[in-house]
């Protein structure tokens, strides 16, 4: 596989990236990025994109603004709590094969290409849907500091690389995060999750809602680009 930094980038920066259609919630997540421990000769940056048109379009819009080596996209209902979040994902991006970590994944993707139908799950997050209602999602854990995935959700997932997201094909709000890490598949790059065995990174606040119409049509897209890459575990 072909591997190319598009652009030159700070080792010693880190940028939160965020579409925003709510406030509150993204005061709320800044809160928790602004209190993260940022090692030594480190600088962070905050983008909130506000008006994407799609997530994807929000997030390459971020991209193209940041020099930052290293770059979270997180939700705006996201609160990451892992004080050294850093200086955890530095240790991972250490093997310069790893291109992106998330909290939360499978190890192969169904045919459906949804990765929550996997059959081996990875990874945990808190869930808070409703305010006295919260739920430690806690799947398989990795044996050791993390383990290799397919896909990881789009909550958070943090990159070391800039590669592209699919706004050509994903122009709204789902399949854009499962789309991006086969897009690092198809450059010779890894997507893992890390082992949380001594505490989640996060805690995830969404709305419960059923799945939107158009995902389907989606569902489809993905499918139709990538469902020739995908080795369904039976």
């Amino acid at each position: 596989m072909k591997r190319k930094v598009v652009n030159e980038m700070d080792e010693n920066k880190i940028c939160f990236i965020t579409c925003v259609n709510d406030e509150e919630w993204y005061s709320e997540c800044l809160l928790y990025l602004k209190h993260l421990d940022i090692p030594d000769g480190m600088q962070a940056e905050y983008i909130g994109i506000r008006g994407a048109a799609s997530m994807a379009a929000g997030y390459n819009r971020a991209m193209q603004q940041s020099d930052a080596k290293y770059k979270v996209y997180l939700h705006q209902d996201t609160l990451l709590v892992k004080k050294d979040f850093v200086s955890g994902i530095k240790s991972i991006f250490q093997d310069e094969l790893i291109g992106a970590i998330g909290v939360i994944g499978c190890k192969n993707l169904p045919a459906s290409g949804i990765w929550w139908d996997g059959m081996r799950t990875f990874g945990r997050v808190l869930h808070a849907c409703e305010a006295e209602s919260i739920v430690d999602s806690e799947l398989q854990e990795p044996r050791g500091e993390y383990t290799p995935v397919e896909a990881v959700d789009g909550l958070l997932i943090a990159t070391q690389y800039d590669i592209p997201w699919r706004e050509d094909i994903f122009t709204g709000w789902h399949l854009y995060d499962t789309s991006q890490c086969k897009e690092f598949a198809r450059r010779g790059y890894r997507v893992v999750v890390p082992n949380q065995t001594d505490g989640f990174w996060c805690i995830h606040c969404p709305k419960e809602k059923p799945l939107a119409p158009e995902y389907k049509g989606y569902q489809k897209a993905f499918l139709d680009e990538y469902g020739n890459e995908l080795q369904p575990e039976v």
